[in-house]
């Protein structure tokens, strides 16, 4: 089968609740996003918004800390996010099978010892699973149990690395913020889903690469690796999840290029039209983290530099045909536009004041 990356875009703008704005609510948004990234709050609350239905400014709140539905942690890329509570698992099992702390590089360029990481991973899931703990309470608690005061210094500095290991294997999570502070405590403790013992890596990792392609596809292994792992998974694993995944698949050529497709969804891709709409996404809005930054069909080269910046900042972007035809910024609660092209008058004046009605009823947004 033959596409166009006119119809793929346009295919996974209506996938990822973007199109029709007819995402049935918060938990179900990021299940079909793979996630929610959520270094910036604002960011998260607006990606969830323009998605919604029904937009309720305190959902996300409200399934992080009451219903605990959803979950807030570092898990893909190492990078913090909102998953479901249920889907949580998965992505440990799967981000387990590289265990890049156990590198003596990685200790090094931390300043710890392959001991010292070892008691911190043994540690820290002794001393949560109670009340959840901020980060000085766990600092603390950790240098009790291990009688090391140098892990002091370690695990205060940076911005938590030596807890990603931790969230990867399963063992911390954020909890309810206490006074404006951080917690944190145990998956096993905080989520009622949270099962007994993980899921074997082999599924997991057929059930996310399924997950991805549903909402990202057509895409490739490669594509996915870097979305999960920063393009650094180890490659026995990566190809025994796609062999593992073969039936469901089908290759298609997209302009020349040969990508996987979920073969439920052939019939819609060939029947997609592409789109005409502008959309304003939020900055490190999953519809650009889910593609490579290099997809000049998404992002001309020439505006790349616009959008994905330095430290890893994505722009919030004015999508127009499926691709990135601008950046914005929020101004006084105004979104400020920078057109890379031209775009019709009447659609963008329709998806600013779309922005705005999502996000009226939320002041940090």
């Amino acid at each position: 089968m033959k596409l166009t990356w006119p119809q793929v875009l346009s295919w996974r703008l209506r996938r990822q609740f973007v199109a029709a704005a007819d995402g049935p609510g918060a938990v179900e948004i990021a299940r079909r996003l793979c996630g929610l990234q959520n270094q910036v709050a604002s960011s998260t609350r607006q990606a969830v918004a323009v998605r919604s239905a029904t937009p309720d400014p305190g959902q996300l709140d409200h399934a992080l800390w009451q219903d605990r539905t959803l979950v807030k942690t570092w898990i893909m890329r190492g990078t913090l996010h909102l998953v479901p509570a249920e889907d949580l698992p998965d992505y440990c099992a799967a981000l387990s099978t590289l265990r890049f702390w156990e590198k003596g590089s990685w200790q090094r360029g931390h300043g710890v010892t392959a001991a010292e990481t070892e008691a911190i991973i043994d540690a820290v899931p002794r001393v949560l699973g109670g009340a959840p703990l901020t980060r000085d309470e766990l600092v603390e608690a950790v240098v009790d149990r291990t009688g090391d005061d140098h892990l002091r210094e370690a695990l205060t500095s940076g911005w938590g690395v030596l807890l990603k290991p931790l969230a990867r294997l399963g063992e911390l999570c954020y909890g309810p913020p206490r006074e404006g502070r951080v917690t944190f405590t145990a998956p096993r403790a905080w989520l009622p889903s949270w099962p007994a013992a993980l899921p074997s890596f082999e599924e997991a990792g057929v059930r996310l690469a399924r997950a991805f392609l549903a909402a990202h596809g057509p895409a490739s292994p490669e594509a996915f690796d870097t979305w999960l792992f920063g393009g650094v998974a180890r490659k026995g694993v990566l190809k025994g999840w796609f062999r593992d995944l073969a039936p469901e698949l089908t290759e298609v050529d997209v302009e020349g290029t040969p990508l996987l497709a979920l073969t439920e969804h052939l019939d819609d891709l060939a029947a997609t039209e592409p789109s005409q709409a502008v959309h304003l996404l939020p900055g490190f809005d999953q519809y650009i983290l889910g593609a490579p930054r290099s997809l000049e069909p998404l992002i001309p080269a020439g505006v790349k530099s616009k959008v994905s910046r330095a430290a890893g900042w994505i722009s919030p972007v004015v999508v127009y045909q499926g691709r990135v035809a601008g950046v914005w910024e929020s101004k006084d609660g105004e979104p400020v536009l920078e057109l890379f092209e031209p775009v019709p008058e009447q659609p963008l004046t329709a998806a600013v004041a779309r922005l705005r009605a999502a996000t009226a009823q939320d002041p940090g947004a």
